[in-house]
């Protein structure tokens, strides 16, 4: 009798520990001397982790040329917050490859010495952002949730979940966390026509938007900062090309002997974007075996 008992003991155990592997784990500390920038992962298990970026663009903020102004708020935010002092959550949001993301790898470089730290989390992740809070409160370094191209269609569970988090229930309690968010969406959200029509007048003149736009509206005005980025003119397209080929190691002549390329080849990608003007500076400085 005893021994059936210790046999359906050890099944049980065995049975438990199954279960145990399977089901969601809190999420593990990592080694936050491994980097200075982390990827937040959700495993077909359920389990999160937090997996080192070994080898972080080496971006500049000197090398980011023409969006000076956009430069100058996100430098100054990111300053006060590793200062200490009150910063706001940023949305940065405009025309693609316009330097929204490069801006803030680039302020990641130059405020690592500082204690900066950049967590990346997927929008599909976003409702998981309080067990990464978790982890990372109480710590002397300051994180950067970064949510990178954030746009969400009507009725996404990460949508409901970002606006809790940017009321304050979990990131402005905890003093070393902040969100920088890109997206080419100024209120993340798609926004349709008929939407239009939902806006009313007062008597005295005042326009009101319907409840659909209030929505929509609310969750990109939780973000502090607002940081807009342009379409690039030719001539700061040529600039920026220009500084990406001399990065390259190519001289003044061969930077002007390049413009007419440089415009060939924007003109073919239907852009004058930054990425497009780095995209023809790798090309061209290849060729040229520079």
């Amino acid at each position: 009798m005893n021994e059936k008992f210790e046999h359906l003991i050890e099944r049980a155990e065995q049975l438990i520990a199954r279960i145990e592997s399977v089901l969601p784990q809190p999420l593990a500390a990592p080694d936050w001397s491994a980097a200075i920038a982390w990827r937040y992962r959700k495993r077909s298990s359920g389990h999160g982790t937090l997996e080192p970026v070994r080898h972080v663009a080496a971006m500049g903020l000197e090398d980011l040329k023409e969006i000076d102004g956009q430069k100058e708020k996100i430098q100054r935010n990111t300053e006060q917050f590793v200062r200490g002092v009150p910063a706001n959550n940023v949305l940065l949001t405009g025309a693609r490859g316009t330097g929204k993301s490069s801006l803030i790898k680039a302020c990641l470089n130059a405020y690592a010495p500082q204690g900066l730290r950049l967590i990346e989390v997927d929008k599909a992740d976003l409702t998981d952002l309080p067990d990464i809070v978790d982890v990372v409160a109480g710590r002397p370094e300051y994180f950067i949730v970064f949510c990178d191209d954030l746009s969400f269609e009507d009725g996404e569970p990460g949508y409901k979940a970002l606006k809790s988090i940017l009321d304050g229930s979990v990131a402005a309690a905890t003093p070393n966390v902040l969100i920088y968010a890109t997206s080419n969406r100024r209120h993340l959200l798609p926004e349709y026509m008929r939407e239009n029509l939902t806006y009313t007048h007062t008597d005295d003149g005042e326009v009101h938007p319907g409840e659909g736009v209030e929505e929509k509206i609310s969750l990109s005005e939780r973000f502090g900062l607002w940081v807009s980025f342009y379409p690039f003119s030719q001539d700061e397209y040529l600039a920026i090309a220009g500084q990406w080929l001399a990065s390259f190691g190519l001289g003044s002549e061969a930077i002007a002997a390049a413009r007419p390329e440089a415009l060939v080849w924007a003109l073919e990608r239907g852009s004058r974007s930054g990425r497009v003007a780095y995209q023809f500076a790798r090309d061209y400085a290849g060729r040229r075996g520079g």
